[in-house]
């Protein structure tokens, strides 16, 4: 019973932050896209920090620690199983990816944006190439 509610939490909060790793760089393609709209890009600035901070941060931390509790859960020597090693790989690279999100933040947040709309576009498959590789990791559990 506890195994199947770490493991629903863990669900949900990943894709509460997989939701929030698809949609910033969105909203980031239309804030490049008004940024000479002062008050449009007042809007964007609120959405996308309410969206890192409030929902994408904390659904990242409770993705990790449920994630590890998961670890635990089914013995910590499965680290050693290929399939696991190159889940949490990918999740490091979705951290990252995460991390960097937020410096693009910080650039919007200070006006000093470079990058065009294309460019986030593009930056905005990152994470769903990331998630298929994930999810046919975790179903398929390639030795």
């Amino acid at each position: 019973m506890l195994f199947n509610i770490i493991k629903t939490i863990h669900i949900l909060s990943f894709i509460s932050w997989m939701a929030g790793l698809l949609y910033l760089p969105r909203i980031f393609v239309y804030h490049t896209e008004n940024q000479s709209d002062k008050n449009i890009s007042r809007v964007f600035k609120t959405m996308e920090r309410k969206l890192y901070f409030y929902i994408m941060t904390p659904a990242m931390i409770i993705s990790w620690i449920f994630g590890l509790l998961l670890i635990g859960s089914i013995g910590f020597e499965q680290l050693s199983t290929y399939w696991l090693k190159v889940k949490l790989l990918l999740v490091t690279f979705l951290t990252i990816y995460h991390f960097y999100l937020g410096g693009f933040l910080k650039k919007f947040e200070l006006d000093m944006n470079t990058r065009s709309s294309k460019f986030f576009r593009f930056f905005n498959e990152v994470p769903t190439i990331l998630l298929i590789l994930i999810i046919f990791i975790v179903i398929f559990k390639p030795l």
